[in-house]
């Protein structure tokens, strides 16, 4: 198959299979990605961070938690360290290749955690409505009304410091915001004529809200997730800085900055680095939020 003939059986308007379809709906997708040239940006950023975890032992040309405090220690970047040593004579470029493997880490965990909660939670108050909603929505609302980087040092507190609890913590204030949009989805969509139908058909409430009207909310979804991935490693920096998060000797980014936050005007190179890989990251989370939430809009789509 020519790559104009793939082309035109990827976009035609009459379908002959749900694969061709599926497939279809991709490659739109797709093509209205591509346009945005910082959307674009942001993902090479983001793989490229993904690619950096991956690769840590080749990348990093140093142990991460192994220094020279006698001969090494708050050296300026080099071309023997790129970006200078700490307090302790380590590399600090090789603890900010270690340390994309924690914020990979703290991303996923919390993405795969507070997603299908907030899914489930915001789908079931939607479709089922009347007592359901009013109790499953006030409980977000609680939740909602603490500020999440507060709530979360709550938690940690409650839980002790570590990583495993940040992340924990980060999971239980994230998921009411994914609630609230999926609850509006459901509405949105409970009264359709394609659900009447599905009722019409004898299926039950679990298997409408699980199998038409889950997926339907995913997009949307996805696309706060995204965006919401800056955030998420703003917070556990945040609790790495206050000593709540990974522990020493672990490179966390957050830690890494409060270590340096001492010789901030002298070694300056200490807090910076560490400081401008979360920016890099960051935005690179915004830039590919914004991407998706313009490729699956129904309201962009060819």
């Amino acid at each position: 198959m020519t790559a104009s003939s793939l082309h035109q059986w990827l976009t035609s308007e009459r379908p002959e299979s749900r694969r061709q379809a599926a497939l279809g709906r991709l490659y739109s997708g797709w093509r209205s990605f591509a346009r945005n040239r910082l959307a674009l940006l942001g993902l090479i950023l983001v793989l490229g961070l993904m690619g950096m975890a991956a690769l840590a032992p080749w990348i990093a040309p140093a142990a991460p938690d192994v220094g020279d405090l006698m001969n090494s220690r708050l050296l300026p970047p080099s071309g023997a360290h790129w970006m200078g040593t700490d307090e302790q004579g380590r590399d600090i470029f090789s603890r900010i290749v270690w340390g994309s493997r924690i914020t990979l880490f703290v991303v996923t965990v919390v993405a795969i955690l507070a997603a299908p909660i907030g899914l489930l939670v915001g789908t079931l108050a939607g479709y089922f409505g009347g007592w359901v909603d009013a109790v499953l929505m006030r409980i977000t609302d609680i939740f909602l009304a603490f500020p999440k980087l507060i709530l979360a040092l709550a938690f940690v507190a409650a839980l002790g410091p570590g990583i495993e609890n940040a992340v924990l913590a980060i999971a239980i204030t994230a998921w009411p915001a994914y609630a609230r949009i999926a609850r509006a989805e459901t509405l949105s969509l409970r009264g359709a004529d394609f659900i009447a139908a599905v009722q019409l058909q004898g299926a039950s409430r679990w298997r409408i809200v699980l199998r038409h009207i889950m997926p339907l909310c995913l997009p949307s979804l996805i696309v706060r997730v995204t965006l919401d991935m800056a955030g998420i490693i703003l917070t556990a920096a945040g609790l790495g800085f206050l000593g709540l998060g990974a522990q020493p000797p672990s490179p966390e980014w957050g830690a890494m900055i409060a270590g340096g936050r001492a010789f901030v005007l002298d070694q300056w190179w200490v807090a910076a680095g560490p400081g401008i890989a979360i920016f890099i990251v960051s935005l690179a989370f915004n830039l590919l939020g914004d991407g998706l939430r313009d490729a699956l809009d129904p309201k962009e789509a060819e």
